[in-house]
């Protein structure tokens, strides 16, 4: 009856901890103490004796005494530590809860595995072996949400089930081997275990902590990734959720710097200061980039695509390689994709007969099946007819020449080459004094209409005499172009009196 290394870090800092734990687990050396601890003594059960087996009354008048507690007190504690999964009942499995009668209890541990604070996260592999064990011992005849459990892991896991099975029997042979005392021990500890760490749905996990605390256990389970309650969520989604979570918290971290909304605009903000700088800075054409715009061609390869001076940059060394074709034919893709749609055959033609036919002057390499479908797909062009053979260039640059690229010595000439533009510094007066000289623009309605009154107003001034000679000179018969008749003064006055009125 003892609790090994129960200060010593096993795993805690993979997962959350509760910090009661620590305490408990102190309590539990006090109360497995041969001395002034909680009588422990064979007990039988049916035919079956049963080492160390102590009561619930012997557990709860323990607790009382140790701290000066009433009995209703020292059972909701001992309730507690059931719940935990440190103390488990030898015969009603299914309810985690004390019982202050003469009914048998564990609270021996033999390995720091079922420790809840050492626990970390069940493996689904572990889970669908422990399911298909309990299959077999109970012949098919499962609980309701473990049967579910069970079918959902089997069609998810088909492709290893059979090394499930074997591990199940595996499992099984060796606990028919076990003596009778131990086998009953073990298979309460591990029901206790499973209890706690998978609970059946619509009820009360004692593991989960903060908000998770304040659902509602008799509320309908509800399926799908964006449920409340994270208890209720089956392992493959929970997996999914925490992968998820995962990734989010790895783009913020990684973008944070790059936010103008969490970090500072270098030079400056030019909404607030009106200096136009870091546009001029960062332009997509610029000859020598920031330290900060090359640091996100870092991040991932998209990011090298999507910035037209990082795709320069990776067009010279594509070059220096020989194989600029690969970039040549994704941007022609991109162009084909969305580019206007009265082209968009001829696009798709000049990019077969540039990337993909026999004897192609900028031939790339791709695979048969990949361009059996592009050939298929090019007798009726649409838009995305080039995404198969797109993505298989993509992937390749992705995978083989990004990687040379972030060490070739043409990235490292760009990082030794980039900028870090010093921060202006403006004070409050400097920005209240920008602010007072900014002037609204005009609405681009105005704009349009000025332009609008502008070309009838050089129509109105044409020589009519002048365009006939010109029109005679060429040797042209077609009848004069319709001409608006000029304005008179009195028309020109409304007019600009309208226009100055909607001003």
């Amino acid at each position: 009856m003892t609790i090994r290394n129960t200060l010593r870090d096993h795993g805690q800092r993979y997962r959350p901890r509760m910090a009661c734990l620590k305490k408990v687990e102190k309590l539990l050396l006090e109360m497995q103490d041969p001395k002034t601890g909680v009588k422990s003594q064979p007990q039988r059960l049916v035919i079956t004796t049963i080492p160390h087996a102590i009561t619930g009354e012997d557990i709860i008048a323990w607790l009382a005494d140790r701290f000066q507690v009433d009995t209703q007190e020292a059972r909701n504690f001992v309730s507690m530590l059931v719940a935990l999964g440190y103390i488990y009942p030898l015969q009603d499995h299914r309810r985690l809860v004390i019982k202050p009668d003469a009914s048998l209890y564990l609270a021996h541990i033999s390995s720091h595995v079922l420790i809840p604070t050492l626990t970390l996260p069940t493996p689904l592999i572990t889970t669908a072996i422990y399911l298909a064990k309990r299959n077999i011992r109970k012949r098919g005849i499962l609980e309701l949400h473990e049967q579910e459990h069970y079918n959902r892991l089997h069609k998810w896991m088909n492709h290893k089930w059979d090394f499930v099975v074997m591990q199940a029997k595996e499992q099984y042979r060796a606990a028919k081997e076990r003596k009778k005392p131990d086998r009953v021990v073990f298979e309460c500890q591990e029901r206790a275990y499973w209890v706690v760490h998978r609970p059946p749905p619509g009820t009360v996990s004692a593991m989960d902590y903060g908000l998770d605390r304040l659902t509602d256990p008799n509320a309908d389970e509800v399926t799908g990734l964006l449920c409340c309650s994270f208890k209720h969520y089956t392992p493959l989604t929970r997996s999914l959720c925490f992968l998820c979570s995962r990734r989010l918290v790895k783009y913020c971290s990684t973008y944070k710097s790059h936010d103008p909304f969490l970090s500072n605009c270098l030079p400056s903000n030019p909404w607030l200061t009106d200096d136009a700088t870091y546009w001029s800075l960062n332009m997509p054409s610029v000859e020598i980039p920031t330290k900060m715009r090359v640091e996100r061609w870092t991040f991932s390869f998209a990011e090298l695509l999507s910035d037209p001076r990082g795709r320069d940059d990776f067009r010279l060394f594509l070059k220096k390689e020989f194989s600029g074709e690969n970039l040549a034919f994704w941007e022609g893709c991109e162009d084909l994709k969305w580019g206007e749609a009265a082209t968009m055959r001829e696009k798709a033609e000049h990019i077969y007969k540039t990337f993909l036919a026999r004897g192609a002057p900028r031939w790339i390499n791709i695979d048969g099946k990949t361009m059996e479908v592009t050939v298929k797909g090019l007798k009726h062009p649409h838009r995305y007819v080039l995404d198969p053979a797109q993505t298989h260039i993509y992937m390749l640059m992705k995978k083989d020449s990004y990687g040379r690229y972030q060490k070739s010595p043409v990235f490292k000439d760009t990082v030794k080459k980039a900028i870090c533009p010093e921060e202006h510094r403006y004070s409050d007066a400097q920005l209240q004094q920008n602010a007072k000289k900014r002037r609204p623009s005009l609405s681009p309605i105005i704009l349009r209409q000025m332009e609008q009154e502008q070309r009838a107003k050089m129509a109105a001034n044409v020589d009519i005499t002048q365009v006939m000679s010109k029109l005679s000179k060429q040797g042209k018969e077609a009848p004069p172009p319709f001409l608006a008749p000029p304005l008179r003064n009195k028309h020109k006055r409304v007019m600009f009196r309208d226009f100055y009125r909607r001003i």
